[in-house]
Parts: C-alpha cells; sequence; structure tokens
C-alpha cells in the first residue's frame, strides 16, 4: 500500500501532467518531424531528418516552450477554468502557482539555452517566442479577435522555426525557385491556421460564464452569441481555399482523401454550430475540430506513403545486418 505521502506525490506528478498538457507534447513533437518529412523538406531524406540533431534539438526547445505556455496560461486563468472547468481545475490547483511559475522558467531556460546551441537566430527567435505566449497569457487573450488571431498564430510559429532552419540558407535569388514549394507550405499553414482560428472561437462560446465573470471581451460577450457563430461560419467556409489549391494545383497525394473528408465533417459541423446553445454542445464542437486537427498530423504521411515502406525495408535490412553480426 502506498503512503498518504506518496499518494500526494503521484497526484501532484498527475496534476503538473495536466497543467503542461502532457498528452498534448507527443502529438506536437510528431506534427513537427512529419510536417519537416513531408511538406517543410520533402527533397530531403526522411532519415537524415530524424537523425538530425540541431533539427531534434529545435523540436524539444519547441515542446518545451510549448509546455510552459501551457503553465502560464494555465497561471493567469486560474480563477476563469475554476467556472469553465471546474474538475480540471481542482486537479490543476493541487500544483501551487508558485511551482508552476518555476517550473515555467526552468522550462524557458532550458529551450533558451537548447536553442543557443543551434544558433543564435534560433535562440532569438525563440526567446520572442517565449515573450509573445507570456504576453498573450497575461494581455492578448482578454480582447476579442485578436486574442484569438494570436493564440492560433501562436499554435502555428514552431513550425516556422523548422522552415527557417531549412531554409535559412538561401538567397533571395533562389527564392524564386522554390516558390511553389512556399506555395504548398503556405496554403498547408493556412489551413491549419484558419482550423486553430475556428476552434479558439468556439472555446469563446464554450466559456462564455468564466469569460464574463473575469471582464474578458470576447467577440460572444461584445458582439453576442449570432455574430459569433456567423463569423466561425464564414472562416469554416474559407477552409475551402487552401484546401481547393492543395488537391486541384499541387499535389498532396493520398492526402487528398483527408480534405474531403474534413470538408464533409465541415459540413455538419456548422449545421450543428447554429442548432447549438449549450456549453455541453459547443464543447462537442470543440472535439470535432481538435479530432480534425489530430488526424490531419497522422494524415501527412499519405503525401507520400512509400516513404513509410522505404523506411520499413531499411529497418528490417539493418535488422538482418545485425543479426548476421552475431
Amino acid at each position: 500500500m502506498l503512503s498518504r505521502k506518496s499518494k500526494l506525490l503521484i497526484l501532484k506528478i498527475v496534476s503538473l501532467f495536466s497543467v503542461v498538457r502532457g498528452y498534448n507534447i507527443p502529438i506536437i513533437i510528431l506534427a513537427q518531424y512529419l510536417s519537416a518529412i513531408f511538406i517543410l523538406a520533402p527533397e530531403k531524406r526522411a532519415l537524415s531528418i530524424l537523425l538530425d540533431f540541431n533539427l531534434f534539438i529545435l523540436v524539444f526547445a519547441s515542446s518545451l516552450t510549448i509546455a510552459s505556455g501551457y503553465i502560464i496560461n494555465n497561471f493567469y486563468d486560474s480563477q476563469k477554468d475554476l467556472i469553465n472547468r471546474p474538475n480540471k481545475s481542482m486537479l490543476d490547483r493541487l500544483v501551487s502557482q508558485k511551482t508552476k511559475l518555476s517550473v515555467y522558467f526552468t522550462l524557458n531556460f532550458i529551450a533558451s539555452l537548447m536553442a543557443l546551441f543551434v544558433s543564435w537566430r534560433a535562440f532569438l527567435f525563440f526567446s520572442a517566442y517565449i515573450f509573445l505566449i507570456w504576453f498573450y497569457s497575461h494581455k492578448i487573450k482578454k480582447y476579442a479577435i485578436i486574442g484569438n488571431l494570436t493564440a492560433a498564430l501562436l499554435a502555428v510559429i514552431p513550425f516556422f522555426a523548422i522552415l527557417l532552419y531549412f531554409y535559412n540558407q538561401i538567397s533571395f535569388d533562389e527564392i524564386e525557385n522554390h516558390k511553389s514549394h512556399f506555395a504548398v507550405i503556405f496554403a498547408h499553414a493556412t489551413f491549419l491556421f484558419l482550423l486553430l482560428l475556428v476552434r479558439e472561437m468556439i472555446k469563446d462560446l464554450e466559456n462564455l460564464k468564466g469569460d464574463l465573470a473575469n471582464n474578458y471581451k470576447t467577440i460572444p460577450i461584445l458582439y453576442g452569441e449570432i455574430i459569433s457563430k456567423k463569423a466561425i461560419t464564414v472562416l469554416t467556409i474559407l477552409t475551402v481555399v487552401p484546401v481547393y489549391i492543395l488537391i486541384e494545383i499541387y499535389d498532396v497525394g493520398y492526402m487528398d482523401i483527408y480534405f474531403y473528408a474534413c470538408l464533409i465533417v465541415l459540413i455538419f459541423f456548422l449545421l450543428y454550430l447554429w442548432k447549438s446553445n449549450s456549453k455541453e454542445q459547443f464543447l462537442w464542437l470543440h472535439n470535432v475540430l481538435k479530432l480534425l486537427i489530430v488526424a490531419g498530423v497522422f494524415c501527412i504521411v499519405l503525401i507520400n506513403p512509400s516513404v513509410l515502406w522505404h523506411g520499413k525495408k531499411l529497418l528490417l535490412m539493418m535488422h538482418s545486418s545485425f543479426l548476421g553480426m552475431l
């Protein structure tokens, strides 16, 4: 049997895991690596990307920065979450605010050092990213439109860190040669940005009571639920633009199946949106968008599934060689 002290320690570890949203971090790491292999640097061998130590450092630094971002967001939202997420809030409160800040500064310090190991440009990039996350959590998120836009942008920024890593050596003259590739990247980023922006606006509807009690100036509070739903509808319809570009103009392999499925789901999403008027219904819509985003991460491999097949063959060859040495 565990002692009372041991049980409390386990609960605090679980609480900290909840605060940093540890369940999101592996998905973020996977998303960055799959994006690097299939979207950002498809001309490079998958194995060389996976074995790139500097890239590993950048991905790890991004993960630590995002985890610290969740902490500072939780720190400033502690009162609001008591209303919006009472069960999670009670779990999160097992870790003191002082401990949260200590972990926050520690993670940011480690992330900055790791970025400096790669280059001074990476250090400046992550320093600015850390500051933006703090400023968003402290001030910007309380305001309509700019808060939503900033939240969606902050979620996309880590992917641009990897893009800059791969293309920081090319000159302005060479950019012309990569124009079509950058267009594909921009279309992917735009689709993700729009989904994230819609999700942020759904969260505003879902968290209406807590936001109102804590003097947040969100779109549904300032302009009403109908205006908010109209804005969400327009943004959802706009996702058709990057999807059309990716499917009809450029080649995304079998990932077009994902995009077609997304459009079908989003049609039903909009129909349900206009029937929704409770926190539970908005939470369901929020979860649908999360599912689409996570599914999108795994479906990146559909751009070129042969990469996985070649990777499997390589692993089997390495395994056979290792057994032969024994």
